[in-house]
């Protein structure tokens, strides 16, 4: 039995199933999750729910049987993919190599279970008839004087607009579709000199949309966030084109990226 705690965001919460799941594999081992710390996070809602996970829920007994095994540090530890079975993982194991060498199920499990319906399926028909690109911007939390903003660098305007002018080179029509956690203030500050869509239907408890409209998309301007890595990871496009931010964290985290963004995505 493996185990593996979630807490956080949706993107975080994608990492840690992973890992598990890919431990697993490994350990022809049956995988479950820990909920528990939702009970006092109040920041974010357990989500993996609208995904299609192996959703097994570890109770306080089986909690108490297996060794608790913590992150040692940011990037990534091969020693995990080596554990026994019977662990209990604590952390946020945010690299693809974790779960690499099955993508494929990692994407299927992390598929939304419900079919595409409403504002969100009128969406996906504009992303499939373009060039297009998701363009994600992370703001309200990362804002001065917060807990983000001291660990997670925020992306500037210029970031996007250096992204953007590359990934133009090499679309005829390109359409970039912005998701954001703050739309209003993004639409009247924001302003890119091609077609633009932004995608302000979705609420926070609907993130999961955004996320599967973002993967959606041919290319992919993410932000410094794991919810818009997702979005871009799950991208099955073979051709798709990714942009990372080359800072991802500010001085102060002391924390490296080095195994954060694939090799095959560029830093700008």
């Amino acid at each position: 039995m493996i185990i593996t705690r979630l807490i956080g965001g949706l993107g975080n919460q994608c990492f840690q199933y992973a890992v598990g799941r890919h431990l697993s594999e490994i350990c022809h081992a049956e995988l479950k999750i820990d909920i528990s710390e939702f009970e006092f996070y109040k920041i974010h809602a357990y989500s993996l729910n609208h995904l299609n996970i192996v959703e097994n829920f570890a109770t306080p007994d089986e909690l108490a049987e297996v060794k608790h095994v913590r992150e040692k540090h940011f990037h990534f530890d091969p020693e995990i993919l080596q554990l026994p079975d019977k662990v209990y993982l604590l952390g946020y194991w945010q690299s693809e190599k974790y779960f690499k060498s099955i993508a494929d199920i990692i994407r299927c499990e992390l598929s939304v279970k419900l079919p595409l319906s409403g504002r969100d399926k009128e969406v996906v028909g504009q992303i499939m008839c373009c060039d297009s690109v998701s363009v994600h911007i992370r703001r309200s939390d990362y804002l001065p004087n917060t807990y983000k903003e001291q660990i997670l660098e925020s992306c500037s305007f210029d970031y996007y607009l250096d992204s953007a002018k590359r990934i133009v080179r090499d679309l005829k029509k390109p359409h970039f579709f912005i998701f954001a956690d703050d739309i209003l203030w993004v639409r009247d500050n924001f302003k890119l000199p091609y077609p633009v869509t932004f995608v302000d239907h979705n609420g926070a408890d609907k993130n999961y949309e955004d996320m599967r409209l973002m993967s959606l998309c041919k290319h992919n301007i993410i932000a410094n966030s794991t919810f818009s890595w997702w979005g871009a990871w799950l991208n099955k496009n073979p051709n798709k084109k990714v942009f990372a931010p080359q800072k991802w964290f500010t001085e102060k985290a002391r924390s490296s990226p080095r195994d954060l963004v694939p090799e095959l995505w560029s830093k700008v």
